[in-house]
């Protein structure tokens, strides 16, 4: 999350003057109030038209060379910059909100395409829209405004609350409830059988997986990510979540409102992730531990033991040259040998 490269706006029919950005996100406007704002872009390449943002300092000097025609800043920045601004305590998350007024969105039609199957005895709500390909099974329910997208298959009892899109191709075992409100990203599965295996002398014994999964509400889950059904009590991922691409959950495990989870990370059966947790890019989570709320774990690291202290952790080696480490690699390998000679040596 930096400002290095934001998305150029797609939408070129909507334009808004300064002031009523000002007046509908409730910032202060600084300088040329009329100015048209017809799209967003970072600072580096935005062109007269554009609104851009500056959230850290190390960007400050690309205010010099911006052809923005306007920036959203922090007022200290805004003290030092003599162009149309708009003044925000959090630059970065108003972008967030304006940006989404340029937002290119898909057109789309409400009723059944003729190649969706929908079993008689579910039921869809007002204006949804379900796609071409959709499969839908018995005593489904969607709600009120649902978008459910090309190839999206939603198996029997599966409940999804209003204003949810599951863009495409995305799976949804049966008796699992979304919540309202959440965007399920291309290839999704949420359902599929935990890995529940019980070992007997000679070969595996699948382990019955009973349970469901319960998603909350403004919950957006990213591409190919796959939540796994409880074995018998229920895999919950609570409201306000957000979860990248590639990430595995496993079984029974529970995430906190409006903790955020980076690609590829896996978390393993059974863990409780809390409240307010930022899990970096890769990093893995141990089974049956928890982390307490407000926990940061830095992107490759290994949590294997239960943390009740909110802060940041980290466990990955960073990056060196490959002969040094190749040096190091040989000294760790002798660790225990050198220990032990220091230690007769007393």
């Amino acid at each position: 999350m930096n400002d290095s490269s934001p998305p150029t706006s797609a939408n070129t029919h909507t334009q808004f003057t300064l002031a009523e950005l000002a007046q509908r996100f409730q910032l202060e406007c600084k300088a040329a109030p009329e100015t048209i704002i017809s799209g967003v872009a970072p600072l580096h390449r935005a062109t007269p038209g554009q609104l851009s943002f500056l959230a850290q300092a190390k960007y400050r000097s690309a205010l010099a060379s911006t052809k923005a025609s306007a920036v959203i800043m922090d007022a200290s920045s805004a003290a030092e910059w003599s162009g149309p601004a708009l003044i925000a305590a959090n630059p970065y998350a108003e972008f967030a909100r304006i940006a989404a007024l340029f937002e290119y969105q898909n057109q789309y039609e409400t009723g059944i395409h003729p190649s969706a199957s929908v079993h008689p005895t579910a039921r869809i709500g007002q204006h949804c829209q379900i796609a071409a390909g959709a499969v839908i099974g018995s005593h489904a329910q969607v709600g009120d405004h649902c978008i459910i997208g090309p190839n999206c298959v939603l198996e029997d009892h599966v409940h999804i609350g209003t204003y949810t899109r599951l863009v495409g191709s995305v799976t949804i075992a049966h008796h699992v409830n979304i919540g309202s409100h959440c965007l399920l990203h291309p290839g999704v599965v949420i359902g599929a059988d935990g890995f529940g295996q019980a070992w007997r002398g000679e070969r595996w014994q699948k382990v019955p997986q009973l349970g469901s999964v319960q998603i909350g509400d403004q919950v957006e889950i990213g591409a190919n990510t796959t939540i796994d059904r409880g074995a018998l009590d229920d895999t919950i991922i609570e409201d306000g979540v957000r979860i990248d691409n590639l990430v595995q959950i496993a079984h029974n495990v529970r995430i906190g409102a409006h903790t955020a989870i980076a690609a590829c990370v896996g978390i393993a059966g059974s863990a409780v992730i809390g409240r307010y947790c930022l899990i970096g890019g890769a990093a893995a989570v141990l089974g049956h531990i928890e982390l307490c709320d407000r926990v940061i774990v830095q992107g490759m690291s290994s949590i294997t033991h239960s943390i009740d202290k909110p802060g940041e952790y980290g466990s990955a080696v960073a990056a060196q040259d490959a002969r040094t480490w190749r040096r190091n690699l040989v000294r760790l390998r002798n660790l225990d040998k050198t220990l032990r000679e220091l230690l007769r040596g007393k």
